[in-house]
């Protein structure tokens, strides 16, 4: 008889496991379910916990230690006296500051001629071309300030220009430029001309 198998083995008895609630029951075709391992879940919640409470008691010691140094540095205004009141200290003389030396010879606002007032055909803003020559006797800087008005009269814009060392006799063309969009026929003005001599 080749054609005889040995019977199956008895089924072994398997130790029941309780499916959860909701769940199907288990096939009894399917591969037992593995046993539970050991869960950690304590271990880590305790780690977990045990390490925040040693950072945080850093933290609370290390605000506690720069708490102390700060308060330690700060000088605290002194407390009030009882004693009668005194005279005030003698006040130092008052030492006026030396003032920039100015260039000499005739006035700075003479050395400044507007050559060209216009205003930017794209965007509207005015400029002031200016040609400056140091009349005075030694090297100078210049600090000029335009303003620009409108039709009225009224200032509608200002410009600044700086030139460096000039040269007795010397000139130099510098530009005031102006911002902000202003209305076609803007006047420029000199408004102040500072000369200061090197």
């Amino acid at each position: 008889m080749s054609d005889y198998f040995p019977p199956p083995p008895p089924e072994q008895p398997q130790p029941e496991h309780r499916a959860p609630v909701g769940a199907s029951p288990p096939s009894q075709w399917a591969a037992p379910a593995a046993p539970p391992g050991k869960q950690r879940t304590g271990l880590i919640v305790t780690l977990a916990v045990g390490g925040g409470l040693v950072v945080a008691g850093a933290m609370v010691a290390l605000v506690y230690s720069l708490m102390d140094s700060v308060s330690d540095s700060i000088a605290l205004p002194p407390e009030r006296s009882d004693a009668p009141y005194s005279e005030p200290y003698d006040e130092e003389p008052y030492e006026e500051e030396p003032v920039e030396p100015v260039a000499p010879g005739p006035a700075a606002e003479g050395d400044v001629t507007v050559t060209k007032c216009t205003r930017d055909s794209l965007i509207g803003w005015p400029h002031a071309d200016l040609k400056i020559v140091n009349r005075s006797g030694s090297p100078a800087a210049y600090i000029v300030s335009i303003t620009f008005v409108n039709a009225d009269g009224a200032v509608v814009s200002d410009g600044i220009a700086t030139t460096e060392k000039v040269a007795p006799g010397a000139s130099v063309k510098v530009r005031a430029q102006g911002s902000g969009e202003v209305a076609a026929g803007t006047k420029c003005r000199i408004a102040e001309v500072d000369r200061h001599a090197l």
